[in-house]
């Protein structure tokens, strides 16, 4: 379902594709947040064919606002609730500024932990 989003002068409509892509790039800015090539890590037994119909987020609109709920990787040594609470400002933030959708919240489901090297 896509945001409609209407003015005086037109109507603008965001896809839920951009607010998940949205969400992923803000994610992916924090600090013990694992990421490979840009992109949030997918756990190993979510890999494969399946994860390239998957996102590790998902997006629920209403008439007001926005929720979203996004899976991550922690590195291993950061501090999950801190990597967590970081990563719901920044992307409560950025989907509300590029787009202007108030987010209701952003739950944070941390799935795995990074081990170094």
């Amino acid at each position: 379902m896509d945001k409609k989003i209407s003015n005086s002068t037109g109507e603008l409509r965001v896809s839920n594709d951009v607010i998940v892509r949205i969400a992923e790039l803000a994610a992916t800015e924090i600090s013990g947040v694992a990421v490979e090539d840009g992109k949030l890590l997918i756990p190993a037994s979510k890999k494969g064919i399946a994860s390239m119909f998957s996102s590790p987020v998902q997006v629920s609109l209403s008439k007001e606002a926005a929720a979203i709920t996004i899976s991550i990787i922690t590195e291993q040594g950061s501090k999950a609730v801190n990597v967590a609470s970081a990563v719901q400002e920044s992307v409560k933030s950025a989907v509300q500024n590029m787009t202007g959708i108030p987010v209701s919240k952003v739950n944070v489901n941390i799935v795995g932990i990074q081990l170094n090297k």
